[in-house]
């Protein structure tokens, strides 16, 4: 074997041996990538706490917007998405609501609060009506671990099915009629720091093998 040859051969076992190199250490990666992911979800989601106490910072306005964004990004029955959003700064509003709802004071306090509402246009009909109750509330805690993971502080402060609240709710946002309020949530960046709660019980699962 000429040394031409020789230098080719060693070449050509370089590249492969380099190749299988490369895809070794990009599926290592991979991997460790997809394991961090994880751990962060789950992180975020079991660290979440309710926060009622805010500092004076503003939630700009390219964060409400992400938060908006993940919220519809949950799922939702047949893809409906039989939601609306009323995005609330005034603090006139805020007032009102903490004023007219003992368990809102937060909402006074929070730099803006967010209705997440049910929009009866868009829901299904017959006896799946109803579902836009769930499909609403997988919004709301989407934009709750959103929020949580963005370093921002939420509450969820329940209206619906409570006819007084969302009656005073709808008037006091000037509501269409097709739009049904779930929920108030006060968001802002947090002035305390509960510890999370373990809700962890293995008495209320039940496995069918």
């Amino acid at each position: 074997m000429n040394t031409s040859k020789f230098l080719n051969v060693i070449l050509a076992v370089a590249i492969v041996l380099l190749a299988v190199k490369i895809v070794f250490y990009s599926h290592k990666e991979r991997n460790i990538v997809e394991t961090d992911t994880a751990q962060v979800v789950i992180e975020n989601i079991m660290t979440r706490t309710s926060i009622r106490a805010y500092t004076d910072k503003a939630v700009s306005d390219s964060d409400i917007e992400t938060l908006l964004k993940a919220a519809m990004a949950a799922p939702t029955a047949r893809n409906q998405q039989p939601w609306a959003f009323v995005v609330i700064k005034n603090q006139a509003i805020k007032d009102s609501i903490s004023a007219n709802i003992n368990p809102m004071q937060m909402v006074r306090k929070a730099p803006v609060a967010i209705a997440v509402c049910g929009n009866l246009d868009k829901a299904l009909s017959g006896a799946g009506v109803d579902y836009w109750i769930q499909d609403a509330s997988a919004a709301t805690e989407n934009l709750l671990l959103a929020a949580h993971g963005m370093g921002l502080g939420a509450v969820w402060c329940g209206v619906y099915p409570i006819e007084q609240r969302v009656d005073f709710v709808k008037q006091l946002l000037d509501l269409p009629a097709n739009l049904v309020p779930l929920n108030v949530i006060a968001i802002g960046y947090p002035d305390e720091d509960p510890a999370p709660k373990d809700k962890w019980k293995p008495e209320n699962v039940m496995y069918k093998n």
